[in-house]
């Protein structure tokens, strides 16, 4: 099966300007990529900037990975995505989460409770909405009431951010494929793919680094992505994986490492690889080559 290789744009390797953005979308283009996705931080909005950077490439597929649910009503993320697509010639996949819990409680003070309750409800609103039809729907979770029409957009492609079974469940049964971060190609070969159907896309992000220096690399995306090993949403699958931490599972080293472990995740089933660029300016540059070369 042929692996997609798309690359992220944005604030994975550092505060992007918009300047920044274009430059990354063009970069991305011009050396063969033919996806770019942004994901939503503390920085960009991930829509806006997808929009945003898809302006100056026509040419190429958009996608978010991913926008986190509880701090957009479906009313508003149905009226938002619907927009991108019209704004973009219907090129947008919507990759959506349930996000960190200990940020939504600690940041938002939104509950983290249920996650996959939530999710369930969101979808059932959220899908009808992107298609054009009216809901009414009064949950224990969650209250929707009303419909989003923006002429000329298509309903977008709906991806789930799904680790835990039961989430990899509602995956397989409500949106159209799943998207991991920080994933490792044997918890994806071993646990994620095989949950989801043939047909779906199995969408896995990593930061990738073409250089001749992997310890300060590896030392450096660890920093970076502290986060991840401490939070149970990625703890759990970093340690299937027996990895410490973001360090151990990144893509890191010459032009033939990157390769052979490239292939790891390509014979683990996932479909689509999302490439976040890392390291010096320099170094980045030579991953995006080494990456569209493939």
């Amino acid at each position: 099966m042929l692996m997609r290789i798309g690359c992220t744009i944005g604030d994975f390797g550092g505060h992007a300007t918009a300047d920044d953005l274009k430059h990354q979308a063009r970069a991305a283009r011009d050396a063969g990529f033919t996806t770019i996705w942004a994901a939503q931080a503390l920085g960009w909005d991930a829509l806006t900037a997808i929009t945003f950077a898809g302006s100056v490439v026509p040419e190429m597929s958009l996608g978010t990975a991913v926008v986190p649910t509880p701090q957009r009503h479906p009313l508003v993320l149905a009226g938002q995505a619907l927009s991108v697509q019209a704004a973009t010639g219907n090129r947008l996949t919507l990759g959506v989460g349930a996000g960190i819990g200990a940020m939504l409680g600690g940041m938002f003070g939104l509950p983290a409770d249920r996650p996959v309750a939530r999710m369930r409800a969101y979808l059932s609103v959220l899908r009808p909405l992107l298609r054009g039809e009216s809901v009414d729907h009064r949950g224990e979770t969650l209250t929707a009431v009303g419909a989003v029409s923006v002429p000329g957009a298509q309903p977008p492609p709906v991806l789930l951010a799904a680790l835990g079974p039961a989430m990899l469940r509602l995956a397989a049964e409500h949106a159209g494929g799943v998207v991991t971060w920080m994933t490792g190609p044997r918890t994806l070969a071993g646990h994620i793919v095989p949950a989801i159907p043939a047909g779906h896309r199995v969408v896995a992000g990593l930061p990738v680094c073409v250089t001749t220096d992997e310890p300060r690399v590896r030392a450096q995306i660890g920093t970076r992505f502290a986060l991840a090993a401490q939070v149970p949403e990625y703890r759990r699958v970093l340690d299937r994986e027996g990895a410490r931490g973001a360090q151990d599972v990144a893509v890191v080293g010459d032009e033939a490492s990157v390769a052979r472990q490239l292939r790891r995740f390509a014979e683990a089933g996932v479909t689509d690889f999302m490439a976040a660029p890392f390291g010096t300016p320099t170094e980045q540059a030579r991953t995006v080559l080494a990456l569209a070369s493939r």
